[in-house]
């Protein structure tokens, strides 16, 4: 048997414990698993037994699991494409191609983005567990753009704390259904999951964490609309639930808006990412341009337009 402990931070207040769970062993545990533990009584907050998976955890709660380890999952090198788009000694900046997922979990074994970093890098950090080599964050599969990829333990914790507490320059380009009718605007809504199809995100969930969207208009098309979109905060699927809930779904986004004719994947790309680097302790900025199926959405669009 194996077993972990968790402290509830104030970001975490309010959430089910079940939904906490979740969250903390991603890549350890099943949810399904999470839950069983939780009725047979695995599951303690603050020494007590918890045999509800809807318990709701406060700040400061001190949340204890025993489960029987899986079997873990074992990362192996693949040589696949890897387009850098810089790279010093402490950190790697990539541009992740859509259609690749970030790192192995249910379903995904192989063929991922740390597949291919363990093949390209020598020496990655160990501070994201052993199939997450060197990961500080992540976008959606089906999301292009850029990653910082730590390559020391101590530049893993120096770029996380600067995703937690927000100061992480994050920016997207966005094709939305629809024509925005605003400049610009802001979507601050909190954000958690869905209570029948748990993998999908909803807007004012019971469990749901502040969420914040900045975005902007940079071309109206007939009907859509290119938008540059900034991100305070980091949620699963946060711009594609955001823009699904004023309206203006992502084009091709199958989960939260519509599939379209013009592009095969939701119409989202990550081309800036900016930090203090973690040993200059400089701003620095990286980009990656619009990849070729997005630009030719672009051109459709203007075509139609």
């Amino acid at each position: 048997m194996s077993s972990n402990s968790f402290q509830v931070t104030e970001e975490d207040h309010g959430q089910r414990l079940d939904v906490f769970l979740a969250r903390n062993l991603s890549e350890t545990i099943s949810r399904t698993k999470i839950k069983e533990c939780i009725k047979s009584g695995g599951v303690k907050v603050n020494g007590d037994q918890i045999v509800s998976a809807h318990h709701i955890l406060k700040t400061g709660d001190s949340v204890t699991i025993m489960y029987k380890k899986p079997r873990p999952l074992k990362l192996v090198a693949q040589d696949l494409p890897l387009d850098v788009v810089y790279e010093d000694a402490r950190l790697v900046i990539v541009n992740k191609p859509a259609g690749m997922v970030v790192h192995p979990g249910a379903g995904t074994k192989k063929d991922t983005l740390a597949n291919a970093l363990i093949a390209h890098i020598a020496l990655l950090s160990k501070q994201g567990g052993a199939i997450r080599p060197g990961i500080v964050h992540r976008i959606d599969k089906d999301t292009s753009g850029l990653l910082v990829i730590a390559k020391s333990d101590q530049t893993h914790m120096r770029l996380a704390a600067q995703f937690k507490d927000h100061s992480i320059t994050r920016r997207y380009y966005a094709v939305v259904k629809g024509v925005v009718q605003h400049d610009e605007g802001v979507c601050d809504a909190s954000i958690g999951a869905g209570k029948i199809f748990k993998k999908k995100m909803v807007v004012e969930a019971a469990d749901g964490r502040r969420a914040v969207t900045y975005f902007k208009v940079i071309e109206r098309f007939a009907k859509a609309t290119l938008l540059d979109i900034r991100l305070e905060t980091g949620r699963t699927h946060q711009i594609r639930v955001h823009m699904a809930h004023l309206g203006h779904p992502v084009l091709g986004d199958r989960v939260y808006g519509v599939q379209s004719q013009l592009i095969e994947r939701q119409a989202l790309h990550a081309y800036l990412l900016g930090f203090i680097h973690p040993v200059t302790e400089q701003y620095v900025e990286f980009k990656a341009d619009l990849p070729e199926d997005m630009q030719a959405l672009l051109e459709s669009l203007r075509a139609e337009s």
